[in-house]
């Protein structure tokens, strides 16, 4: 196989560099993907930076990946050469642990992400396990999907697991680049919506993303009002906010789910929680049989990322601009 061309970070923070590297073999269960689109997620900026700590150099970023499948290794049977697929976060995993049994390989000990410790999506090529390499449905255009493979798993999952339906009340916090996918998700699912942000500006566009309701959390007063009006709320936000008030929002037997990460640590009062059987949960990716789902209902319900296109060649200028959040609300690179 020929060497694989892409854009790698090759120390902390640096920018991205011209760089190519040899795959070798392709493995029986593996396949080869000819990228055309990739999203930039925040979890692409925290590796460059080693935010994580767990980055290792040169390393090409990049797993909201779509393509098309250039090549099957000898046991693959599911997908053809040809079809157009997406990669999101994960690559593989061990295929034989308890959580890889029982179908949520997202929660494998073993996992191996896209791109960490080895080469992602801001390539012309990306490899991995057949097994996480998902079918686009026809209904959904390449650079609005690239993002559900990560930012719209992110969202979908939790408000399944948590059994969201059209007698939920859900709140999104943070109108962002996963937020503004789970309003039309949580709207998808029936529920009465509730939209959390601090910019009032974001009204009208929350609304027309399915918000029944919208409260701007710099106001006390809407706050106070929106107290015990909840069932679930997702905090999409990477921001650090007065999380109480956010648990005394939630009805009682409800759920405050964290998808955002935020920078200092979450301090909360027990009482609302033991008072009214409340509950602080956080939610990863999901499992590719979840992930299949995900994008079949936002298939058939026209859910899809809102996108500001880049080519490739100037990943870092598009970087930049998600750095300073001057993208709404995901950027997406085109080869």
């Amino acid at each position: 196989m020929a060497q694989i061309q892409g854009l790698a970070v090759h120390a902390a923070g640096a920018e991205l560099l011209p760089y190519h590297y040899d795959p070798g073999d392709l493995g029986p269960q593996e396949v080869e993907i000819a990228i055309t689109h990739c999203g930039i997620c925040h979890s692409d900026l925290h590796l460059i930076s080693n935010d994580w700590g767990m980055s290792q150099y040169p390393f090409i970023p990049g797993h909201e990946i779509i393509g098309k499948v250039s090549a099957v290794g000898k046991d693959v049977v599911s997908l053809k050469t040809g079809q157009r697929v997406g990669l999101g976060w994960q690559s593989n995993s061990c295929g034989h642990c308890e959580w890889c049994t029982r179908g949520m390989e997202n929660l494998c000990p073993h996992s191996e992400g896209t791109c960490v410790h080895r080469n992602g999506g801001y390539a012309e090529r990306v490899r991995a396990n057949a097994r996480f390499v998902i079918p686009i449905p026809d209904a959904l255009e390449s650079e609005h999907a690239a993002p559900l493979l990560c930012a719209g798993i992110t969202v979908y999952n939790p408000l399944r697991n948590h059994g969201v339906s059209p007698a939920s009340r859900v709140g999104v916090v943070g109108i962002g680049g996963l937020g503004h996918i789970a309003i039309q998700f949580a709207r998808v699912f029936g529920a009465e919506v509730t939209a959390f942000s601090t910019s009032a500006s974001k009204e009208d566009e929350a609304r027309a993303l399915g918000a029944h309701h919208f409260v701007n959390t710099r106001e006390s007063k809407a706050m106070k009002e929106a107290a015990g009006t909840q069932d679930f709320i997702l905090t999409t936000a990477n921001a650090d906010h007065d999380w109480c008030t956010y648990v005394q929002a939630l009805r009682p037997t409800g759920t405050l789910c964290f998808v955002g990460v935020p920078p200092s640590s979450v301090t909360l009062q027990a009482f609302p929680l033991i008072s009214g059987l409340r509950s602080v949960s956080g939610s990863p990716i999901g499992s590719p049989s979840r992930l299949r789902e995900m994008l079949d209902v936002a298939a058939r319900h026209g859910v899809k990322a809102q996108t500001e296109i880049f080519p490739m060649a100037k990943a870092n200028e598009a970087i930049e601009k998600v750095k300073k959040s001057k993208v709404r609300y995901r950027a997406v690179l085109a080869n």
